[in-house]
Formats: C-alpha cells, structure tokens, sequence
C-alpha cells in the first residue's frame, strides 16, 4: 500500500515538473513581452519601469531558474501575481472564483454524458446488428463530427436569439438565482456533451457486446434471469471498465473545450482565465493554472484506478 502510494505521489511530481516546464518553454516562445503590454510608454522612465518588472517577475532569469523560483512559491501556496497598468491581483483569488465555475461546467457535462450514454449504449448493444443499433451509431459518428463550438453558435442563436427561452451570454452562479443558473449552462453543457455522449455509447456498446458472450451471462440466462435483468445487473457493471478511463481521461479535454465555450459564452471560469493568460503574456499566472489542472487530472485518474476494485471483484482478489 506505502509503495503503491509513493509511487502515485512520484507520478504527480513528474507531471508536475514535465507540465508546468513545458508550459514555461511554450510561453517564452511566444511573441510579444509582458513588460510592453503593462507599461506601453516607450519613455525613459517607462524603460525604467519596464527593467523593474523585468527583474521582479523573474522575466530577466533564465528559463530554468525562472521555472525553479515559481516552483517553490507555488509549493508553499502562493500562486503569483496577475499583473496590470493598474496594479497586480492574486492569481489565487482569481482560481477560488473561476475554477468552481469550470468545475461545475464540467461536472454537468460528464453527468448528462453519462446518463444518455448508458441507456443508448445497452439498447444499442442489445439489438446488436438490427435497424435501432444503426441509427443509434449513426447518430453518435454525427455527433463526433460537430465541432463543439459550431453546435454551441448553433444552439445560441435558435434557442436564444429566435425564441429567447435562454440567455445568450452569461453565468448566473446557483447561489444568486439557481433557475437562472441551469438557464445560463444549458447551451454550454450540450455543446459539450454530444461529443462525449458518442464516444462513451460507442465504447460501452462494444464492451457490452463482448462482456454478453461471457460464460457467467450464459449461466444467468440459462437461470431464467430476464434479458432486462442480465443486461442491467450482470452485464453493465465490468463493462464499465473503460468508460470509467474514458471518463477520467477526458476531463483533460473538457478543460480544453471549456476554453472555447466559455469565451463564447462570457462565463468567467477556468478556461476563459487561460485564454485572458496567454493573450495577456500572464506567465505565471499560466504556470499556475496549468499546474492546477494537472494535479487534478493525476489525482481524478488515481481516483479511476481506485473504483476499478469497486466494479471489477476480479481486480480487488489480484490486488489482495
């Protein structure tokens, strides 16, 4: 158990390091400094002014020693500054508003996700090669094929524009008004879930297909379990297993499409902070927002392999 946890914890620091460094190369490559775009005055007091931030945002350090000195204050909790003409902004405050917006965003997706996948997934597996299972494929490969900022356009100008049952821009937090709320991530949360409702329906479909040939679902049958009751309690539980990495592994790619959608939209979470960041030439501000995201995808995947002993006896009894 203490091996296994050290080498979790080994994993996180070694995605840390490669993540954020990488982060910190990408950025240094980019066009334009970030002491021009604070204090624009060509001046020789704006030249002045500009050597000053150099030297106190680490911009005139070397690439590794600028990474290693964010490092260390990013251990002990301090995330950086946002800078501006006006003056600076704790990156922190900034995380505590924006990732909780993020994080519902994405919680609402993978849940509506889920909960449509499953059920197409088990019809569809269930009449294996009829008419309903082709529909029901064709359906998910048009899905796949929608950009989801396209279906996001979409839906904003038919539900929002034409009929005006929604807003067009905007986020109303569930505190505030909770049917405003919902209101306000509708469009959002569908524009992001169609891709993932196809990818998780065809994955567990096929799963399904495999899982129904086994020996103990021919025993269940031959019981007179009902095909309903097979289907549900003996044959969805270890066809899991992949839709549960799936699940895991594409909360990274979810971040990435909130990105998009949550420029579209005006909603003030996580990844309209990383857009305003690179445009912004915000390096550390980046930094620690990359490092976040991926601390929680090491430990949402650490989580992964720990439910896999929940849906899988077989797994649990190896590891035992």
């Amino acid at each position: 158990m203490l091996r296994d946890l050290g080498a979790r914890l080994l994993q996180l620091a070694v995605v840390f390091v490669v993540v954020t460094f990488f982060t910190v190369a990408l950025m240094s490559l980019v066009p334009g400094k970030p002491e021009v775009l604070v204090i624009p005055f060509d001046n020789t007091p704006g030249q002045v002014q500009r050597q000053k931030f150099r030297e106190q945002n680490d911009l005139d350090k070397p690439l590794v020693v600028r990474w290693a000195r964010w490092a260390g204050r990013f251990v002990t909790g301090d995330m950086g500054n946002l800078y501006s003409s006006t003056g600076t902004n704790p990156v922190s405050k900034t995380v505590k508003s924006a990732a909780p917006i993020s994080a519902l965003l994405i919680l609402y997706t993978q849940i509506v996700a889920i909960l449509l996948s499953i059920p197409l997934a088990i019809l569809s597996a269930y009449k294996n090669g009829k008419l309903i299972d082709k529909l029901i494929g064709g359906m998910a490969f048009s899905f796949l094929s929608l950009p989801g900022f396209a279906v996001a356009l979409l839906l904003s100008y038919v539900f929002a524009v034409k009929m005006g049952w929604l807003p067009a821009t905007g986020y109303t937090s569930p505190t505030d008004d909770l049917v405003e709320h919902f209101k306000s991530v509708v469009i959002p949360v569908i524009s992001l879930s169609l891709g993932q409702i196809a990818v998780y329906m065809r994955l567990l479909r096929s799963d399904l297909i495999a899982t129904l040939q086994e020996d103990f679902i021919l025993m269940a049958k031959s019981k007179g379990i009902s095909n309903r009751r097979v289907m549900w309690r003996h044959a969805l539980r270890p066809s899991s297993l992949t839709l549960l990495t799936v699940v895991g592994l594409n909360v990274g790619n979810l971040i990435g499409g909130t990105i998009v959608v949550e420029a579209l939209f005006s909603i003030p979470g996580m990844g309209m902070q990383i857009a305003y960041a690179i445009l912004a030439r915000q390096y550390v501000a980046l930094q620690s927002y990359v490092a976040i995201i991926a601390i929680v995808f090491v430990l949402l995947n650490f989580l992964v392999d720990y439910l896999y002993t929940l849906l899988d006896p077989r797994i649990r009894e190896r590891a035992a």
